[in-house]
C-alpha cells in the first residue's frame, strides 16, 4: 500500500476521501486494472460516469482488488440524455447494474442541461428520492456555476453535497469555491493537474501544463516530490477533493503519495497566483445531450 487519503465530511455527515482515482478517458480494457491498482495502493474513492463507458470495468476492478465494498467510495454521474424524473431512476438502476453494486456513495448530475433546465430539476428530485430511499449515500452536481446552483436549489430540497468542476492551478475557481463554502458544498476538482489544457482542442492555453510551470517545478525540487504531487497537495491545502486520472501504475502510486508533507502558506499562494481565470475545458452551459458522442 502506498498511502491513505485524508477524509472530507460532506454536508450530510458522510465521509469522503479527499483524493480519488478518476477514469475519464480511461479505455475500458485498462480501467479494471487501474482501479485494482489504485485500491491496492490505498485509494478509497473511485469516480466514473455513465457517459465514460467504463462503469462495468470499474466494478470489476473493485472486485478484483479484494478491498471490501464498504471501504470504497464510488461515484458515478447521470448523463443529460437521461435527465427527467423517471428516466433518472432508470439510468441509476442501469449504472448500478453495470457497476455490480447495490448502492452508490455519490450520484451527480454530470452537467446542468441549461436549455432544458426543468429536466435538470426533475433529475435532481429523482436523486433526492434515491437518497431518501437509501440507495445512494449522498447526491450532488458537476459543472454547475453559482447561477445554476442557485437555480437548482430554489426548486429542490437537498443542498448538493459536492460540485465537481474543472479546477487546477491555471483555473482556480475562487468565486465558485467561495460560493460553495457559504453553502456547505464540497468542491471536487476534475482535471486537477490541468491536463485538460493538453487534450481539449479549444483550450486557451492548449499545450501548456501546470506541471511544467517553473513555480511548481521549483517547489517540487525543494521537497523532492514530482510536480503532480505538488499540485495535488495544493488541492489538499485548500480543503478540496481531487480525482486525478491515470492508468499508469507508478503515477497512480505517486499521486497518493502526498500525505507525508505540507506546503507553506507562501507556497500555496504562489500556486494560486498562476490562475489565468480561463477554463481549459468546455463551457458547461454549452453542453448538450449529444456533446460527447
Amino acid at each position: 500500500m502506498t498511502g491513505k487519503s485524508t477524509m472530507i465530511t460532506l454536508n450530510n455527515g458522510v465521509q469522503m476521501p479527499a483524493l480519488g482515482l478518476g477514469v475519464f478517458q480511461s479505455p475500458p480494457e485498462e480501467t479494471a486494472t487501474a482501479v485494482t491498482t489504485a485500491l491496492q495502493d490505498g485509494y478509497r474513492l473511485i469516480d466514473t460516469a455513465a457517459v465514460y463507458g467504463n462503469e462495468k470495468e470499474v466494478g470489476e476492478g473493485i472486485v478484483a482488488s479484494g478491498v471490501d465494498r464498504g471501504e470504497v467510495f464510488v461515484t458515478t454521474k447521470l448523463w443529460l440524455s437521461d435527465f427527467g424524473h423517471d428516466a433518472t431512476l432508470r439510468a441509476f438502476d442501469a449504472s448500478l447494474g453495470r457497476l455490480g453494486l447495490d448502492y452508490l456513495d455519490l450520484y451527480l448530475l454530470h452537467f446542468p442541461y441549461t436549455s432544458e433546465f426543468d429536466s435538470t430539476v426533475a433529475a435532481y428530485k429523482a436523486a433526492q428520492k434515491l437518497l431518501a430511499d437509501g440507495r445512494v449515500r449522498a447526491i450532488g452536481v458537476s459543472n454547475f456555476s453559482p447561477e445554476r446552483l442557485n437555480g437548482l436549489m430554489v426548486r429542490t430540497d437537498v443542498v448538493p453535497a459536492v460540485n465537481q468542476v474543472e479546477l487546477h492551478p491555471y483555473f482556480i475557481q475562487g468565486e465558485l469555491r467561495e460560493a460553495h463554502a457559504g453553502l456547505g458544498i464540497v468542491t471536487q476538482a476534475w482535471s486537477p493537474l490541468g491536463a485538460v489544457n493538453l487534450y481539449w482542442p479549444d483550450a486557451p492555453y492548449a499545450g501548456k501544463s501546470p506541471l511544467q510551470d517553473p513555480v511548481i517545478t521549483q517547489i517540487a525540487a525543494r521537497y523532492g516530490k514530482t510536480p503532480a504531487q505538488i499540485v495535488l497537495r495544493w488541492h489538499i491545502e485548500h480543503g478540496l477533493s481531487a480525482i486525478p486520472k491515470s492508468v499508469t501504475p507508478h503515477r497512480i502510486a505517486e499521486n497518493i503519495g502526498i500525505f507525508n508533507f505540507a506546503l507553506t502558506a507562501d507556497e500555496t499562494a504562489a500556486v494560486d497566483a498562476l490562475d489565468t481565470g480561463l477554463r481549459g475545458g468546455p463551457d458547461p452551459d454549452s453542453i448538450k445531450a449529444d456533446s460527447f458522442g
